[in-house]
C-alpha cells in the first residue's frame, strides 16, 4: 500500500488553518508516464549494526561505511560481519564521522569520505575484493562542523567522482566560491580536477546547497541529490554544471532567477530529511531521517511525478538505500546514530523487492 502526499498543499493547509500563508509555494509534478511498481520489504540481511552510513554491493556481499566507530564491515550472503578496514584519524562528532563510500568502476580503489580532526576529506585505497590498503588523500579542506557535514560519494558515468558537501553551519560558504562547503565537487580518480569543469582550475560542479547527502546518476547519466532544508523544504534536485540551487538565499521552490528550482520537495521537513538515493528503472528512492520513509519519485527527464511514501513497516530513521541488481534495493536503518529510537536487531539492512 502507498499513501500519497501532496506535501506542499499539506503544509500550506496547515498555515491557512492558522491563518497564515504558505512560506514554500509548491513544487510542480508533471504525471507520471506509468502506474508506479510495487515495492515491499523482501527479507532482512544483517542487523546489529552500528550507524550504517553508505552501502556499497560488491558481487553477492556488500560494504558497509559505520559513521561512529570508524569502520568498514562486509556483509556476506549468508549474513556473517567481518572487518575490512578501521580508518585511523576518524573524529566522530554529531553528523560527522566516516560517511559516504564508492567503489571505482575498475574496481581497483574504495574511496571514503570522513572527517578527521581538522576536516572533511575524501581518500582511496587500493582495493584487491577482499582488503582495503593504505589511504591516499585526494581531496581535504572541506571544512566540518558537527552538523551539515554533507558526505555522498558517486562515480558517474564519465568515470569522475562526484562529491557532496555541506556548509558546516555556515550558510554563507555555499555561495564562497573559494570555499569547497556546500557544494557538488567533480575530481578525477586521483582527485585531479578535471577538464570540463565548470569553473576553470575549481572543483566545484555546483553550489548553493545546504546539506546534501544522497547522489545517483539516472540511466541517461543525469545526476540528482538529496538535499536537507531548514524547517521549510527538503529537496531533491536535478543537477546541471554549474546550477546555483539558491542557498541561502533560497529554499524549497523561489522562482529566482538565477536560481534552480528542485524537482521535488518536502514541506514541512518533518515528513522527510531525505539522506539515501538511489536510482532503479526510472525511479528515484529517498531515505529519509525525521519522515521515517523511502519516498519514490517517478521521474521524467529534469522533472519528478509526485512523490509517494512507501508503506514498508515501522523501520525508525532510515539512511541510506542502493540498487543491488534487478529489481532489488538494499535499505539501511539509523536508529543507533543517537537520533533514534532503537528497534530489536538495529541497525539492519532489508532487502527491498520491486516489481
Amino acid at each position: 500500500m502507498v499513501r500519497r502526499l501532496l506535501v506542499a498543499t499539506i503544509a500550506a493547509l496547515a498555515l491557512a488553518a492558522c491563518g497564515g500563508q504558505a512560506s514554500v509555494p509548491e513544487a510542480v509534478y508533471v504525471e507520471p508516464a506509468s502506474a508506479a511498481p510495487t515495492v515491499s520489504v523482501a527479507s532482512t540481511w544483517v542487523e546489529g549494526l552500528q550507524s550504517p552510513w553508505s552501502i556499497v554491493p560488491v558481487s553477492d556481499t556488500v560494504l558497509v561505511s559505520e559513521r561512529d566507530t570508524g569502520r568498514i564491515v562486509r556483509v556476506q550472503a549468508d549474513g556473517s560481519v567481518g572487518l575490512v578496514v578501521t580508518i585511523d584519524g576518524v573524529v566522530h562528532e554529531g553528523e560527522s564521522g566516516l560517511l559516504g563510500l564508492a567503489l571505482s568502476p575498475d574496481g581497483d580503489w574504495l574511496y571514503a569520505y570522513y572527517t578527521s580532526a581538522t576536516d572533511n576529506r575524501v581518500v582511496r585505497m587500493p582495493w584487491d575484493g577482499q582488503r582495503a590498503g593504505e589511504p591516499e588523500i585526494i581531496l581535504e579542506g572541506i571544512k566540518k562542523e558537527t552538523f551539515h557535514d554533507g558526505g555522498g560519494l558517486a562515480f558517474g558515468p564519465d568515470g569522475m567522482l562526484y562529491i557532496a558537501t555541506g556548509d558546516a553551519g555556515s550558510p554563507e560558504l555555499a555561495q564562497d566560491m573559494g570555499s569547497l562547503n556546500g557544494k557538488i565537487l567533480r575530481v578525477a580518480p586521483d582527485g585531479a580536477i578535471p577538464d570540463g569543469n565548470p569553473f576553470a582550475d575549481s572543483p566545484i560542479y555546483s553550489l548553493g546547497h545546504r546539506n546534501v547527502q544522497g547522489l545517483a546518476f539516472d540511466g541517461e547519466g543525469r545526476l540528482w541529490a538529496t538535499e536537507f532544508g531548514t524547517s521549510e523544504a527538503d529537496e531533491l534536485n536535478f543537477i546541471v554544471a554549474g546550477g546555483n540551487y539558491g542557498w541561502p538565499g533560497y529554499e524549497g521552490t523561489a522562482g529566482a532567477g538565477g536560481y534552480i528550482d528542485p524537482a521535488a520537495q518536502w514541506s514541512p521537513t518533518s515528513l522527510a530529511s531525505p539522506s539515501g538515493l538511489a536510482i532503479l528503472d526510472g525511479v528515484a528512492y529517498v531515505a529519509s531521517l525525521r519522515g521515517e520513509v523511502v519516498w519514490q519519485v517517478p521521474l521524467a527527464g529534469d522533472r519528478v511525478a509526485e512523490p509517494i511514501a512507501l508503506d514498508l513497516g515501522d523501520l525508525g530513521r532510515l539512511r541510506a538505500i542502493t540498487v543491488a541488481g534487478p529489481g532489488r534495493l538494499l535499505l539501511a536503518t539509523s536508529n543507533t546514530d543517537g537520533r533514534g529510537d532503537v528497534r530489536d536487531g538495529d541497525d539492519r539492512i532489508l532487502v527491498l523487492e520491486v516489481r
